[in-house]
């Protein structure tokens, strides 16, 4: 199932995507069961929102071999886990302000995993069930500023760096999704997530050693090789696999 969060005349209701039909939900999935209602909206007539609303916002470094590769860096024995402020966070087709051009502002499409459920010390074998689903991410990073930092903080977490979107999908292999980037319609990154060092379930287990996830939290995990710079008027679309594409653009 695809979830979506939208906008429709000044109120935010929750609903499940077929094709361009989205059927409102009773509540927000988030936060438990829900069920379908006989009210219908027309995708192409609303605002569509992050899925959604995280508190914990984290992200893994260096998780795909050949962005190692390309970075010239040792691939991570352990995953390399760092948190983002939820406020950065925007949806589709909303613009990506850059907060200076002085500065490489990089782009990074990723897979970003949806928590369904409270999450700590999990098992590699049970992670997955403590999945709502999964969305597209972009882990939009300040370049100058991670150098500069050294820890990634600051350098991710500018308003409007994260867009999320469009839907959160339900059922998917995140062992074996394709995932890909265009900028200006042009491929940038075209990779799968059987490149990725540690794959989801190895992520959850190893954060939820250290902290606990709630429900709506967000995990995004690592980019394919292929990034690079930003530029106002710049537009970008991030399709993965069994979910859909993400479309932003940066502000002028």
């Amino acid at each position: 199932m695809k979830y979506i969060r939208y906008r429709k005349e000044g109120t935010i209701h929750y609903g499940a995507l077929e094709g361009d039909t989205i059927t409102r939900l009773d509540g927000n999935y988030i936060e438990g069961p829900v069920q379908k209602l006989s009210t219908g909206d027309s995708l192409g007539e609303v605002e569509v929102l992050a899925p959604t609303e995280p508190r914990q916002l984290l992200a893994i470094g260096l998780n795909y071999a050949l962005h190692a590769e390309e970075q010239g860096k040792p691939l991570p024995e352990e995953p390399m886990m760092f948190m983002l402020s939820p406020t950065a966070v925007i949806g589709q087709n909303a613009g990506i302000t850059l907060p200076t051009e002085d500065h490489r502002i990089d782009y990074e499409a990723e897979l970003a995993v949806v928590i369904g459920k409270e999450a700590k010390d999990v098992t590699k074998e049970e992670a997955l069930s403590y999945v709502l689903g999964y969305t597209c991410g972009n882990d939009i990073s300040d370049r100058d500023l991670q150098k500069k930092d050294i820890q990634y903080t600051r350098a991710k977490s500018y308003a409007t760096f994260k867009p999320l979107g469009p839907v959160i999908e339900t059922e998917l292999d995140p062992s074996h999704t394709q995932i890909k980037l265009t900028l200006n319609g042009e491929v940038k990154q075209d990779s799968n997530t059987s490149d990725l060092i540690h794959n989801v379930e190895e992520l959850l287990a190893e954060v939820t050693k250290v902290m606990t996830l709630q429900p709506g939290d967000v995990l995004m995990t690592g980019t394919p090789s292929g990034v690079g710079p930003l530029s106002p008027g710049d537009e970008l679309e991030i399709e993965i696999e069994g979910i859909g594409k993400l479309r932003n653009y940066v502000n002028k």
